[in-house]
């Protein structure tokens, strides 16, 4: 029986890899790998996970410390010869998911929390949100217990730019009625 899809040997494998790494502007691991990858159910874990040291050993991938990998020299070139290859619609909905998890990782890059434990069992949480340029800003908020904490820290990275937003609308407004 054929098998539908883009994906039908370990070459296509290789080339939707290399594809999806010449996109990605960080680092990735095996997992990320596979689910920017995976736009064809032909596509299986084991799969990438065959793969990836072949395309290492090839020079294709570097490895990294932190088990992730970065397309080389050589694998851009390659992808650059290679991505015609690939079915338009895996190419562009792994186009569309390297976007996202470029967004996604250079986003997280700029909302920092840190959480420091303090006698008493209450936590400090420091929210941070930077940009290009440098901090924007800095909170530090105290938080009744461990769970209060965490909870701060995951609503910050979800909603930074929402609470910075919120900060300077209040303090321009503010500041608005003092010159009238």
């Amino acid at each position: 029986m054929q098998r539908l899809g883009f994906i039908h040997d370990m070459l296509d494998v290789k080339v939707l890899i290399l594809f999806v790494a010449s996109r990605s502007s960080y680092p990735m691991t095996s997992q990320e790998i596979y689910e920017l990858c995976y736009q064809d159910e032909c596509l299986s874990y084991f799969d990438v996970c065959t793969a990836i040291p072949e395309m290492v050993t090839t020079g294709h991938l570097k490895a990294l410390e932190d088990d992730r990998y970065e397309i080389t020299e050589k694998g851009r070139e390659t992808a650059a010869l290679t991505a015609d290859s690939i079915a338009y619609t895996v190419k562009q909905r792994a186009e569309n998911a390297v976007v996202r998890f470029n967004r996604q990782l250079r986003r997280s890059s700029f909302v920092k929390t840190q959480i420091i434990p303090r006698e008493g069992g209450d936590a400090s949480v420091i929210l941070s949100l930077d940009d290009e340029s440098g901090n924007l800003m800095t909170l530090e908020l105290m938080a009744p217990n461990q769970r209060q904490a965490v909870r701060l820290s995951k609503l910050f990275e979800k909603k930074a730019e929402d609470v910075y937003n919120l900060v300077m609308t209040v303090l321009l407004d503010e500041e608005e009625s003092l010159d009238d």
